[in-house]
């Protein structure tokens, strides 16, 4: 009996630390997915070579730290944009009066004349720093970048630095803000947050762009490669031209297809809500390190977007039998031509930009799927219960109509 009742409690031990560490490799997991075995079978196994490029951490536990108290940071806004004037203004006043930080905004900024109604701001107005978009380098003078209006000025915050990007925080205040998870109304003890390394971070991988133009053996001066870095995608169209766009598709230097339609979309994970999923791509979240390339109308009822692996290279570039030029913009910028012998490569860079989660990876992207998109908004199906009246009240109608039904009938004879 005592033997019976000691391995009726070592089977319930057993069971209870089983589920303890179910319940620890939950809490553990990781979102990237699991490391494949790489020996298959009694014999088979991966080869080991020196090919390993990057290792990557689990985006769960992607936290920001500082190695030293940031002292600079960056308020990004939009121009000429009068109602976020007076979030600005309060932003600025506290940053530097209350924090004592040094604070850098943009000329054009500053140009706006409808600054002059706020009285306050004449004494801040003095101590900030500013520089203008194109001419001056921010590169290592910024500690962290506070966006104030939506999803186009964290694009903007994106394309000022084209190498390492300061940790951004953005705040929700303008129209659609799928990119910025912060709301304004407490934003002093948000930013302390921020201040004391309190935050999750989602790593958004943008896209190196280079363009090659095409060069002539006598051309002495030769064209330099223009490399621009994107948040969002870039894009590839037939521009003004009636024309279908005729584009060759190379990955890793292999020619995958050839695009007939108005043009071609090359998004990271995070562009993919922007234009892509406007074009019938699917929405990926930003820590799935991937590239996707959707095509723009093509004619074809075939061509569906794909998802490549992060680190492939792809090359844009005109098929030979193209009609017309093909047109390129990055985040919607720096549209040029592309003509017959140009070429566009594009890769996954290593320079992504630090979002600050307001939440978590996880929860802000899917809030934002909710509230931004209305992703799979629908009216509740009922219960049965709630139907079962309804169901009742039917059959009895029909029963009655039945009922009178036979009444009228006239009587055998």
């Amino acid at each position: 009996m005592l033997k019976r009742q000691l391995s009726h409690e070592s089977g319930k031990t057993a069971l209870i630390r089983a589920h303890e560490e179910y319940l620890d490799r939950r809490r553990t997991r990781s979102l990237n997915a699991p490391s494949p075995i790489q020996q298959f079978g009694p014999c088979g196994r991966i080869m080991k070579n020196s090919a390993m490029v990057m290792q990557i951490q689990d985006p769960a536990s992607q936290r920001l730290t500082w190695y030293k108290p940031p002292l600079t940071v960056l308020v990004i806004k939009k121009v000429h944009d009068a109602s976020i004037l007076a979030s600005f203004v309060q932003l600025v006043h506290w940053l530097v009066h209350d924090k004592s930080m040094v604070v850098f905004v943009e000329a054009a900024v500053l140009d706006d004349t409808l600054l002059a109604e706020y009285g306050d701001f004449a004494s801040v107005r003095e101590r900030l720093m500013t520089f203008r978009a194109g001419t001056d380098d921010l590169t290592d003078k910024i500690d962290f970048i506070i966006c104030l209006g939506g999803d186009g000025t964290l694009l903007h915050a994106s394309s000022l630095f084209q190498q390492s990007v300061p940790p951004v925080m953005a705040f929700h205040l303008g129209s659609l803000g799928f990119l910025t998870p912060f709301e304004f109304n407490n934003f002093q003890d948000q930013v302390m947050n921020v201040l004391e390394g309190h935050a999750a971070l989602t790593l958004r991988s943008r896209l190196q762009c280079v363009v090659l133009r095409k060069t002539s053996s006598e051309d002495k001066n030769k064209k330099k490669p223009t490399t621009i870095l994107v948040l969002n995608e870039v894009v590839v169209d037939r521009g003004p031209s009636p024309y279908l766009s005729n584009i060759d598709l190379f990955l890793d230097g292999k020619h995958i297809t050839s695009v007939q339609g108005d043009g071609l979309i090359v998004s990271t994970p995070t562009g993919s809500t922007a234009y892509a999923v406007a074009a019938g791509a699917s929405m990926i979240h930003p820590s799935v390190p991937a590239i996707m390339v959707t095509p723009i109308c093509p004619h074809s009822l075939s061509f569906r977007p794909i998802v490549v692996p992060a680190g492939v290279e792809l090359k844009i570039a005109l098929s030979p039998e193209a009609r017309n030029a093909m047109w390129v913009s990055f985040d919607g910028r720096n549209r040029q031509a592309l003509q017959h012998g140009d070429s566009l490569y594009v890769t996954t860079s290593v320079y992504p930009v630090p979002s600050i989660c307001a939440q978590d990876q996880i929860s802000d992207w899917f809030d934002s799927l909710a509230e931004c998109l209305h992703w799979n908004v629908r009216k509740k199906q009922k219960q049965i219960d709630e139907l079962s009246d309804m169901t009742h009240s039917s059959s009895d109608t029909l029963e009655e109509l039945d009922a009178n039904h036979h009444d009228d009938r006239p009587a055998d004879t």
